[in-house]
């Protein structure tokens, strides 16, 4: 304690103290990360807003938009049509039919205008790429409404003609060499001139409901909070450390003084007794005691 109560060391036990609280401060904001904002509820996405309140061209789709029911005005992009690959409707495999479409209205987050800014549009599900071939093409100006959802993530695969393996927009945007939005939208209802557009004639409707109001917790947050609550507990220890290991030294420091001086402790880890005591048992030992035989 008295070692404890050093200056130097009361000083470093405030240091440890302030760098404890600093990754304790980082412990508390992983685990607050590790608990992802959840998506919004359906009374929000499922009120139908115009796309351009929610979403422009250039700019990521964040979770507070993704998943809402949208309507926007344009037109067909004749030649877009495209097939989705691994796409599943009742455990049964196929594809997915998508189309471009220019939306009106669209401008950058600079407030230009984006004439020709293109989403996306999913309008129905095949199950063999030969049933998409007898369909014809969207044309012309229509009214959609449908779900925003997020990109995909692109997929590395030889090509097939007219079809790509995920529904990554960087890649239909290369491909159709236009300035296309980072999401795309499931089409419930397609309208032209106020009648219904009847798009899903051949393929079977893509249905897509709202997301499931569950917090996802993220693992790797919990690892990293648990890792800064060590830290804490380790400047702790490297405190307590310094100071037993300066105690010791202490303590060794005055026995080698005792020994220098001769003025022996009652007892000692060195030695019970003095130089003196020892050589007093070693003048009392004779030769026979010595060699291990005793005389009466």
């Amino acid at each position: 304690m008295k070692t404890a109560l050093k200056p130097r060391w009361i000083l470093l036990l405030i240091l440890a103290m302030a760098i404890a609280s600093v990754f304790v401060l980082l412990s508390q904001w992983q685990f607050d990360s590790s608990r992802q904002a959840p998506p919004p509820a359906p009374s929000s996405t499922e009120e139908v807003r115009p796309l351009t309140d929610v979403l422009q061209p250039l700019t990521p789709l964040y979770a507070t938009g993704a998943d809402q029911m949208v309507s926007f005005d344009g037109a067909f992009l004749p030649d877009t049509r495209t097939l989705v690959q691994d796409r599943l409707r009742d455990g049964e495999d196929g594809f997915w039919v998508i189309q471009g479409f220019a939306v009106d209205g669209a401008a950058t987050p600079g407030g230009e205008p984006a004439q020709g800014a293109v989403l996306p549009i999913v309008l129905g599900w095949v199950a063999a790429a030969d049933d998409a071939a007898s369909l014809p093409e969207q044309q012309g100006r229509a009214a959609v409404v449908g779900r925003l959802l997020p990109p995909e993530a692109p997929v590395v695969q030889r090509p097939v003609e007219g079809q790509v393996p995920s529904l990554a927009t960087a890649e239909l945007a290369n491909r159709w060499d236009v300035r296309a939005y980072a999401a795309f939208v499931v089409a419930t209802t397609v309208t032209a001139g106020g009648t219904d557009v009847p798009f899903a004639a051949g393929m079977e409707p893509v249905v897509v409901g709202p997301q499931p109001q569950e917090t996802p917790i993220n693992w790797l947050n919990i690892f990293y909070a648990i890792e800064w609550f060590v830290f804490a507990g380790f400047a702790f220890f490297l405190w307590w450390r310094l100071v037993a290991d300066d105690h010791r030294r202490t303590l060794e420091d005055a026995e080698d003084a005792a020994l220098a001086t001769g003025d022996y402790p009652a007892s000692g880890t060195r030695s019970e007794a003095g130089p003196a005591a020892h050589s007093a048992a070693h003048s009392e030992m004779t030769p026979e005691t010595e060699g291990g035989t005793h005389r009466d």
